[in-house]
C-alpha cells in the first residue's frame, strides 16, 4: 500500500471517528458549533455540518452507498484540514479569499451529493 493510499484510509478513519465522536456528543447535548467573533469560521463549520447531515440521510434512506458517502466524507474532511491550516495562519481567523476558496470546494461537494441522491 503506498503512502498516499495509507494517508487517505488514516484520513477516513479519523473522519468516522470524529463522526461517531460528534454523533454521541449530539445525543447527550446541543454542540455550540460557532466560534463567538468568528463569521467566516462559523459559516466553514457550519455548511461541513449540513454536509454531513446529508450524507447521513442519504445512506439511512438509501440514496447513496456507502462507497459514495466515504468519498464525500473524504472530500469534506480535505475541506475542514485546509481550513485548519488557513485558520493557523492567522489566529484562528479566515480570510475572505480563504473563505471563497473553501466555499468553492463545498459548492463542488455539495453539487456531488445532490447528483448522488436523485
Amino acid at each position: 500500500m503506498s503512502m498516499n493510499a495509507t494517508s487517505k484510509v488514516a484520513l477516513f478513519a479519523l473522519v468516522l471517528g470524529a463522526a461517531a465522536v460528534s454523533g454521541q456528543s449530539m445525543a447527550q447535548a446541543a454542540p455550540q458549533t460557532d466560534v463567538p467573533g468568528h463569521p467566516r469560521v462559523n459559516e466553514v463549520n457550519n455548511r461541513l455540518d449540513n454536509q454531513q447531515n446529508r450524507i447521513d440521510k442519504g445512506v439511512a434512506n438509501g440514496t447513496m452507498t456507502q462507497k459514495q458517502a466515504a468519498r464525500d466524507e473524504t472530500h469534506d474532511a480535505n475541506i475542514a484540514r485546509r481550513e485548519s491550516v488557513d485558520e493557523a495562519k492567522h489566529n484562528g481567523h479566515l480570510t475572505k479569499a480563504e473563505q471563497k476558496n473553501l466555499n468553492r470546494s463545498e459548492n463542488r461537494n455539495s453539487g456531488h451529493i445532490y447528483k448522488q441522491k436523485h
